[in-house]
């Protein structure tokens, strides 16, 4: 019976779907065991083989576990609301709930085809209304909450308002906005309803701020900073812009030191946790208020009594005596204040500039200096001394204050800014030359011409700084986080709507028994042409609080019908909870039993994307503390242990393309001629081995199009040639990295070149460049798994991506390895099946046989637990083998193989085991014991020397004493028939390694 793995795999397939072989209990007496992937956004482009490369590593745990005999669980769904699709809508006119579905079936049966073991009655997709009715439900419950700092929690607003009625807000030490006015319990109680609802807004966990965002006008929609590149979109590379819009935004700063310090709790990558440490940035020091000098100017334009403040945070308030200027963010409010009339128009189109440069951008970017002088001054508060006032783009609106004091003796960004702008630069620090570049260092500074802090060292000057600060009423010790509060609103259709209507311009949050409020049917999904969201589109959008139901734009008449929320929410709302709702998937009554959280806790095994360090996992860890602040959750972490799965890359192949000019004008009469030059040079293309450097290039093609008469030999020397490389589909590249020309030219994404000719070799091959990168269906690199599945099988895909390499580090693809894989798995079949007979023994094995199997039963043990996929790979190999030179069939020896197997090949492995007679699936035999015994040596096969010359070897027990040795190496006749009568000198024995007879 041959290896037939189509066949095998399909079988096995439908075996586990129709007999549920993976569905997790959630009473089983079993330890329970969570293993989840980070869920994939369903495109229509399907999965190239770089996706599974997570999923078959969790897969193989959550096997190994079930082995073990833990109860396991491990789910799958999408993440399927998203700009992609909706951008496909608007391309197409396509609705995205049909895109979706259609991506959604593709992915379904390429998971399926590579074999997981999925418990796919718990499936989610965050579009389904079933679904986000609870994402809902969580933002209804974020609006009823604010943050208690006394108790560090999270709690119910009916204790605010409490509070507020009867001691007012004096005493309340909670997380909110900055600025708020001080009432009393009496003024609380005699302010309308409109006007305390608008002071609640500034202490909910999620509220409505005016807020500068990143904003993508060809997306028509906010982005947030993780979703932008190099200043344009992630997505489409479109241009982002800074703007001030009203957004719905989440108080995760409320959560910022908890967040750092669940760090320490969890089994994380280091450098993801740096990042989130990095990203969440804590710093002590002091808040400082400085005056701006309220000249006449500035009074007559504004009717303010009071002089104008500028709060700055300070990590080194003792350096406050440096301060020769201050910078706002071109975004600060008071900038348009203070601004006067001579730098206004120099100001406005700077900010104008920097509104097209993400905050990312400005962050990143140390090389340029930029900044304009507002013409206004502040007034330093220790000396009293004028500070020019400046606009930087280096200074974010969204960090600390949006202002900062610049020290430029002490920080080398002040320092290149004043060098720049020839501001002055006094030095504040004894001993050190600042003539070339700031002094930042703290440790073994002593503070110069600082008045009362001269001869103080740093954290002696500091302290005395901060108290100097408070006791004048300036300042004050602050910790500060540079976490800013995540906006949450997205100008986008295909989204989680917010279950909110607007009553007096005030939100107002619908009952959570009328939900889920369901996304609506619009015509167009680009946003309105009065710039609305896409819902703006929407007919049937507003909400009747006496009915409790959506009804008609028409009826709006803000008395008993009033308008709905017109954006929606961001593709990382339904991604935050979603390890929780796995646990109590099809639950219609609840966001998931109590019994169900309790049981299954947390996520034991969370494999995913680096790239989602500061993304998702942030916000994920926020929403997780904040549900166990309100008792909905039994643990503050969702994921105890975290592993980030390295990339497979693809490796691309490039053509070369010549393009021909003229050089400098060919010193023809008029400028046609000039382009008569070059006007009959088709594209070309040049074959890789026949050039090492641009030269040589040149020279190929110059001499190509003479030969062929393209070119006129009397301009040849002022045309110049340039080389450049395009992608080609690796699809038209065999394995001696030859490109199929016709191929090339007929391919509908190269309908430029077909009619471009090639230069190729004397055999008319045309060799492409081969180059390792990320594997992107832009780089026309992509390798699909269907195709690996279907000419090798998925136990084969399966085991190749694993021996590819380590799981964390990225590989390069390379499809001709796999045949070696393909080879073991036919390998392994023959040691079951002799010919078309099923040869299996029953007999005891020897203890060769045994050695082999459990020194393989203790390496893959220690591999799964270490996740060292790839070295199980090799060491089934390395057993394979032995066992087949042993000529071994025993029962005894090949079912254990078989479930160390099982983990990484399960379709080969399940067949072979109902081979060998059972009816039930191997997925949860008993994972083998390892027995140390049968890799303990009981004897030696020593070699007999002869005057330092080895002439046999000879199988001793290692417990054998030095005489009972020579007693028996002497006894023995290849021993008698060397000597040949004579007698040694000295028999020299080392027990365990030699025997050596001298004379």
């Amino acid at each position: 019976m041959q290896y037939n793995h189509q066949e095998i795999e399909k079988k096995w397939q439908e075996f586990w779907a129709n007999n549920q072989t993976f569905k997790a209990s959630n009473t089983s007496e079993k330890p329970k065991y969570y293993v989840l992937d980070m869920f994939p956004y369903p495109s229509g482009a399907g999965l190239h083989v770089g996706h599974p490369l997570g999923y078959i590593a969790s897969d193989i745990y959550a096997r190994y576990k079930r082995h073990k005999g833990f109860n396991v669980l491990h789910p799958q769904g999408y993440d399927s609301f998203g700009l992609p699709a909706e951008q496909y809508a608007i391309q197409t006119g396509q609705h995205p709930a049909k895109t979706t579905e259609e991506n959604i079936k593709t992915y379904r049966r390429q998971l399926d085809q590579i074999g997981f073991s999925f418990d796919w009655s718990r499936e989610v997709r965050t579009s389904n209304p079933e679904y986000y009715k609870y994402t809902q439900w969580i933002f209804i419950q974020l609006f009823n909450s604010w943050y208690n700092n006394d108790s560090d929690k999270a709690e119910d607003i009916s204790t605010l308002i409490s509070v507020f009625e009867k001691e007012g807000n004096a005493t309340v030490n909670a997380v909110s906005d900055e600025d708020i006015a001080i009432f009393s319990a009496d003024e609380w109680n005699s302010f309308t309803s409109t006007k305390q609802q608008e002071i609640l807004l500034q202490y909910r966990l999620t509220f409505l701020s005016d807020t500068e965002v990143n904003w993508c006008p060809a997306l028509g929609t906010v982005l947030a900073n993780d979703e932008i590149v190099n200043g344009v979109s992630e997505r489409g590379g479109h241009p982002v812009v800074r703007k001030k819009m009203t957004q719905w935004s989440m108080r995760i700063s409320a959560y910022a030191q908890r967040l750092l310090d669940g760090l320490n709790t969890i089994d994380w990558p280091q450098p993801l946790k740096d990042s989130q440490t990095n990203w969440i940035g804590r710093s002590q020091g002091a808040m400082v208020s400085f005056d701006v000098l309220m000249t006449d100017e500035i009074k007559n334009n504004h009717s303010d009594k009071n002089p104008f403040k500028i709060d700055v945070f300070t990590t080194r308030p003792d350096t406050i005596f440096g301060v020769s200027f201050m910078t706002l963010a071109p975004e600060h409010e008071l900038v348009s204040k203070i601004t006067t009339e001579a730098q206004r128009a120099d100001v406005e189109a700077y900010i104008e500039a920097t509104s097209k440069r993400s905050e990312r951008d400005r962050m990143s970017d140390v090389k340029t200096i930029s900044g304009v002088f507002t013409g206004a001054y502040a007034i330093h508060p220790f000396s009293g001394e004028k500070v020019q006032i400046w606009i930087g783009d280096y200074v974010l609106a969204s960090y600390g204050t949006g202002a900062v004091m610049a020290v430029p003796c002490g920080d080398q960004r002040d320092y290149d800014f004043a060098k720049h702008f020839e501001i002055p630069i006094p030095n504040i620090f004894e001993g050190v030359d600042i003539s070339e570049a700031a002094h930042s260092d703290k440790e073994g500074t002593v503070i110069a011409n600082s008045d009362f802090l001269t001869g103080l060292k740093y954290k002696k000057a500091l302290k005395l700084a901060i108290y100097e600060m408070e006791k004048r009423g300036f300042g004050y010790g602050k910790i500060n986080y540079r976490l800013r509060d995540a906006v949450f609103s997205r100008q986008r259709y295909w989204g989680e709507p917010f279950p909110v209507y607007y009553k007096d311009g005030m939100p107002q949050m619908i009952d959570a028994k009328h939900l889920p409020i369901v996304l609506p049917e619009v015509e167009k999904y680009l946003p309105t042409e009065d710039g609305k969201p896409p819902l703006g589109n929407a007919e049937v959008w507003a909400w009747d609080v006496n009915q409790s139901t959506v009804v008609s734009n028409q009826l709006i008449d803000n008395e008993t019908v009033f308008p709905l929320e017109l954006n929606t929410m961001p593709g990382w709302a339904g991604s935050s909870w979603y390890f929780n709702r796995y646990m109590d998937a099809v639950n219609t009554q609840e966001f998931a039993s109590k019994e169900a959280l309790d049981y299954w806790k947390e996520v034991d095994l969370y494999i995913g994307g680096s790239e989602h360090a500061t993304g998702h996992l942030l916000y994920a860890r926020f929403w997780q503390k904040f549900l166990f602040d309100k008792g909905i959750v039994p643990v503050d972490e969702f994921a105890k242990k975290l592993i980030n799965q390295g990339m497979i890359l693809g490796t691309s192949a490039f053509v070369f393309k010549a393009t021909p000019f003229v050089k400098n004008g060919c010193g023809c009469s008029d400028e046609k001629s000039n382009d008569d030059v070059i006007e009959k040079i088709p594209t070309v293309f040049v074959s890789k081995s026949l050039f090492n450097s641009d030269d040589e290039f040149e020279s190929v093609v110059k001499n190509y199009l003479l030969d062929k008469g393209y070119l006129n030999p009397n301009f040849a020397d002022l045309v110049m040639i340039t080389k450049t490389p395009l992608h080609a589909d690796v699809s038209l590249v065999n394995a001696s990295d030859e490109l199929d020309i016709e191929g090339f030219k007929n391919h509908p994404l190269n309908q430029d070149h077909n009619k471009a000719e090639f230069i190729t070799e004397k055999d008319n091959a045309f060799k492409v460049s081969r180059e390792v990168e990320k594997m992107s269906k832009s780089k026309y690199n992509v390798v699909n798994p269907d195709d690996i599945c279907e000419e090798y099988g998925a136990d084969s895909l399966r085991l190749f991506e694993m021996f590819l390499g380590p799981l964390e580090q990225a590989k390069p693809w390379k499809t001709s390895g796999i045949s070696g894989v393909y080879s073991f798995l036919k390998k392994l079949w023959k040691l079951f099946y002799n010919g078309e007979k099923l040869s299996i023994s029953d007999a005891t094995p020897t203890k060769e046989e045994l050695k082999t199997l459990h020194k393989t039963i203790k390496k893959v043990e220690e591999d799964i637990e270490n996740f060292s996929f790839n070295t199980s790979v090799s060491t089934f190999m390395i057993a394979v083998n032995e066992l087949t030179a042993q000529k071994c069939n025993k029962r005894e020896i090949l079912e254990p193989l078989l479930v160390l197997i099982s983990p990484y090949a399960p379709h080969i492995a399940e067949e072979l085991w109902s081979q060998l007679g059972y009816n039930e699936s191997i997925s949860t035999v008993d994972f083998p014991r390892f027995e140390a015994k049968h890799l303990v040596e009981s004897a030696k096969n020593y070699p007999i020397s002869f005057n330092g010359k080895m002439r046999f070897t000879l199988e001793l027990p290692l417990d054998m004493s030095k005489e009972e040795i020579e007693q028996t190496v002497m006894a023995h006749e290849k021993t008698q028939a060397q000597l040949q009568g004579k007698t040694p000198k000295k028999v020299i024995i080392v027990p365990g390694k030699i025997v050596n007879i001298v004379g």
